[in-house]
């Protein structure tokens, strides 16, 4: 059997992009083969295409971390899936629907190389997440074996708990970041970002992604650091996100609408495997 797939990277931000097979079922013990960089191909998530599931989408797209685990939503990915399929129509600039677990993603594609996804709309419901509060705050307190720390929690169609750092360089990303992910207080794991904020108009960050670890960029980890800086009055609608792998770009004009990421995709190869 082989498997036909695009490396795409948003940010460094990497993925193995594939049509979802016929002959072999998809297993959490063959991502995590595929996901090894010294055996397999790497990457921090696989994206697999599948037929539109709705009549005004031109793809439904599932993730799967590099644990093997599927999680719901994933923004860096989702923009290089709607880069793929514009590039597979022969399009430059175009706007069009995808469908995923998290539901409907509307995307744009630049001819100058960027693409904007619309993130579902932010939501500090801890139902949302799921996380264990018994109703919403701006501030949660969280219990952790060597000290208590102080997090927002949002769901952008995934689970994310943020923290404010006066510096990303001194956060305790790699000891933080893996207790928060596996707290017993969020059903499903969680993401952790670290933000810096710098102006009003620019933050920094660093995102400890859950089932991978910390990673170059995370797009809807720039989203929801941005929906917590908007809701405690931190931010303006549109913010510059530098992360360790580059710049994204984040809109949210509040309440309802959608939270919208803009950043650069890069296609690295297209390769074969077998397996």
């Amino acid at each position: 059997m082989q498997l036909e797939f695009t490396k795409m990277h948003g940010l460094g931000n990497d993925f193995i992009v594939f049509d979802a097979p016929r002959d072999w079922p998809i297993d959490g013990q063959r991502l995590r083969a595929l996901a090894c960089r010294k055996t397999g191909i790497g990457f921090d998530q696989a994206l697999v295409l599948e037929a539109p599931r709705q009549a005004d989408t031109v793809v439904y797209y599932r993730i799967f971390n590099a644990d093997g685990t599927e999680v719901e939503q994933c923004g860096n990915g989702a923009r290089c899936v709607a880069r793929l399929m514009a590039d597979r129509r022969g399009l430059g600039k175009a706007e069009f629907r995808m469908g995923s677990p998290a539901g409907l993603v509307v995307a744009r594609t630049e001819a100058n190389g960027l693409v904007s996804v619309a993130m579902a709309t932010p939501s500090f419901m801890p139902s949302a997440l799921p996380f264990d509060a018994p109703h919403d705050k701006p501030f949660h307190s969280l219990a952790l074996s060597q000290q208590d720390i102080e997090i927002s929690v949002v769901s952008i169609g995934n689970p994310h708990a943020v923290l404010k750092v006066a510096s990303i360089e001194r956060a305790l990303v790699d000891s933080i970041g893996p207790e928060v992910e596996n707290h017993a207080r969020f059903a499903r794991r969680t993401n952790v970002e670290f933000m810096e904020v710098v102006s009003t108009t620019h933050i920094r960050l660093r995102v400890y992604e859950r089932g991978v670890g910390e990673t170059a960029a995370c797009g809807t980890g720039a989203c929801a650091a941005v929906a917590v800086g908007r809701r405690h009055g931190w931010l303006a609608t549109k913010v510059d996100v530098d992360l360790p792998g580059g710049r994204l770009q984040v809109e949210w004009l509040g309440d309802e609408h959608p939270i919208w990421l803009t950043g650069p995709t890069t296609t690295v190869f297209k390769g074969q495997m077998d397996l």
